[in-house]
């Protein structure tokens, strides 16, 4: 056969579909043909009879200005049980509920019990990898898949998942609001009065690459005032949320050492690992970092390394209860605690509560909210019928109902309607540059 009818031949299996491999027509060659889901078929045998029938992605903002709108997930099934989760992203919450969106073909049909495989599909088969949008969209379908998995089998997850490891609940930390010697005292005594046994703070004002000394030894007496009112007895973390440089959280960890700390949070970015190695030579205090990580692949470099204490991947964003838990085992082998991050709405807290009691290397638990409960904490018992995300004497209790341990109605969400994505905080320098913040 000569060339030109070689390629000509080619050219025409593949314009009619019947190339080797069934490409499309007019295909680059780089998509093959869609396969349906094998699911209903190759799993008939081991599955089980639910199936998911219904999605929705629902945007929900307390109020019109707020840069983390809630992105709720509901599943709805063909025996009525229903699964909540969520998605909230700051700053890309339309971004979210777009992609969620995105997903319904691999959800609608699916056996909701299969999770690990509804998992790994939405993962692979997107083919570009990881990212915060897609991170965000996957966790509120897995946790909505685990919610219906529990209510299925009659068990709240943490004892799908082995737990709990503490019958008393899951230990807790609120945001430290205070300031002044008499604020601090205040803090003080409600803490001991509730139980409370930990409390998270971090340095006001912003930093340059390199920061004057000034600078940082006010940075550094504002620390030590927090633990002179707080007392020895009451553990303090500290989040610079990479507002630092390496140069200058490598000085400032080493001062802040006498204080006990029981952990300095994102010294740096995240994603700077050989600079996370610098600063954790520098000082015995613990180091932790993880909240904007991405999947269980996203700390396997930091786990590897050894230059964290602590991981703190949100159930968010790091792929929900499925990956969450994959992070804990994979950081419970290296000989790292987990304290996951939880800073958005009340159904990811809820269900890292699940994760967390199932969790041999556990830690404690962030909720970003105050001592004294907020406008926000009432909105949240509303919908979900019990205070979510408050402590009592120290700890979150667990949830003892099938599933993540609620229900929530549509109508309730309805009061809260979405305002749509806003951007987070944009913070810059006296110069004009960029700050992190």
């Amino acid at each position: 056969m000569r060339r030109r009818e070689l390629f000509q031949g080619a050219a025409a299996a593949l314009l009619t579909g019947s190339a080797r491999g069934g490409r499309r027509p007019l295909d680059c060659g780089c998509a093959f043909q869609v396969q349906s889901s094998p699911s209903a078929q190759a799993f008939a045998g081991v599955g089980s009879r639910l199936r998911i029938t219904g999605m929705k992605a629902i945007g929900v903002s307390l109020n019109s200005q707020s840069d983390r709108p809630y992105v709720f997930v509901k599943l709805e099934t063909n025996q009525g049980i229903v699964g909540w989760g969520e998605g909230t992203l700051e700053g890309k919450a339309g971004a979210v509920i777009g992609c969620v969106n995105d997903f319904r073909e691999h959800v609608i049909g699916a056996d909701p019990m299969q999770v690990e495989h509804i998992w790994q599909s939405m993962y692979v088969h997107s083919f570009y990898r990881g990212g915060p949008v897609m991170g965000s969209a996957i966790s509120g379908i897995d946790q909505a898949l685990w919610d219906i998995r529990g209510k299925a089998l009659g068990l709240p997850v943490y004892k799908l998942l082995g737990g709990p490891f503490d019958s008393r609940g899951v230990r807790g930390y609120y945001h430290a609001g205070a300031r002044t010697r008499e604020q601090l005292q205040q803090l003080r005594e409600t803490a001991v009065e509730q139980g409370v046994s930990c409390f998270k703070s971090g340095p006001s004002g912003y930093f340059e690459w390199i920061e004057t000394h000034a600078k940082i030894k006010r940075t550094v007496d504002e620390i030590s005032a927090l633990r002179e009112g707080l007392g020895p007895d009451i553990d303090i973390a500290v989040d610079f949320h990479a507002k630092t440089s390496p140069s200058v959280a490598s000085i400032l960890v080493k001062e802040l050492e006498p204080l006990n700390l029981l952990f300095v949070e994102e010294p740096c970015p995240p994603e700077n690992v050989k600079a996370m190695a610098r600063i954790a030579r520098r000082s015995t205090t613990p180091l932790a970092t993880g909240e904007r990580l991405v999947a269980a692949y996203g700390v396997r470099e930091l786990i590897e390394s050894g230059v964290v204490d602590i991981l703190q991947t949100d159930i968010n964003h790091v792929g929900g209860i499925s990956a969450l838990w994959k992070v804990g085992a994979m950081a419970e082998a290296a000989g790292i605690s987990m304290a996951p991050h939880a800073c958005e709405g009340p159904i990811g807290g809820v269900a890292t509560l699940h994760v967390d009691a199932a969790m041999p290397n556990f830690l404690v638990q962030e909720i970003c909210g105050g001592v004294r409960p907020s406008a926000q904490d009432k909105v949240w018992e509303e919908w979900l019928g019990f205070p979510a995300m408050r402590m009592v004497k120290g700890r979150f209790p667990l949830p003892d109902k099938p599933g993540l341990g609620f229900e929530l109605s549509e109508a309730a969400l309805a009061k809260y309607p979405f305002a749509g994505s806003r951007p987070m905080a944009r913070v810059f320098h006296p110069d004009g540059s960029v700050a992190e913040w």
